[in-house]
């Protein structure tokens, strides 16, 4: 039904978008000190950033940072319409156990996309 999107340029998209909430979490989270310093205190805020850094834009506009620079969207996969925002927050929660993101089934849909009913296409 929808044309697969490549396991690079998926990764290369949630990479993009942990790099960035890290960025932020290291900033703005963690404390002064050196880098060394600052690393533990970056690891929680960064997975709480990097949930509502993707649900919300996921929600809202249908890409993430990470997607947008990589020309990736998220739909419906039953219509092709936007995502709601239930949708949005179940890609999410299921996306950050890494497990269900690297399970993909014969569509190349993880079980994260499989459960919120969403599927990720090249944005054109």
């Amino acid at each position: 039904m929808y044309p697969r999107v490549s396991q690079g340029r998926r990764a290369l998209g949630i990479t993009i978008d942990w790099i960035a909430c890290y960025a932020i979490s290291l900033g703005f989270f963690a404390g002064g000190g050196s880098f060394a310093d600052r690393v533990p205190g970056a690891r929680f805020p960064v997975l709480l950033l990097l949930f509502a850094e993707y649900s919300i834009l996921v929600a809202l506009t249908g890409t993430s940072f990470g997607h947008r620079v990589v020309g990736l969207k998220v739909v419906r996969f039953s219509d092709g319409g936007p995502v709601t925002p239930l949708q949005a927050l179940i890609r999410t929660a299921l996306l950050l156990p890494i497990v269900t993101a690297i399970t993909f089934d014969e569509n190349g849909r993880g079980i994260n996309e499989r459960l919120s009913n969403t599927v990720l296409i090249r944005n054109r």
